[in-house]
């Protein structure tokens, strides 16, 4: 009786929100017991332009490159600095 985890990214999608794009990662972690899968869980997280990847895989990582260009980067942050302005007085 042998058990075995696993954690595997098994799905990454890129989601557009305003003008730019994000990378929403799911991980799975799976439990198995001589082969047959017991149980299998999920967490999700979501990066954004202005996040740090340095963390993530290497699929991840080359997407960010992509897709987290300057200009991504200065319209999010634009967005955030005008919706922070409407709780400053």
């Amino acid at each position: 009786m042998a058990l075995e985890k696993t954690i595997v990214q098994d799905k990454i999608e890129l989601v557009t929100i305003k003008e730019w794009k994000c990378i929403q990662v799911r991980t799975a972690t799976i439990i198995t017991e001589d082969g047959k899968e017991l149980s299998r869980t999920f967490q999700r997280h979501v990066l954004s332009p202005t996040d740090d990847v340095n963390g993530e895989t290497d699929e991840v990582k080359k997407l960010a490159e992509i897709y987290f260009t300057d200009d991504a980067k200065a319209k999010q942050k634009a967005f955030e600095d005008a919706e922070l302005s409407k709780f400053s007085s």
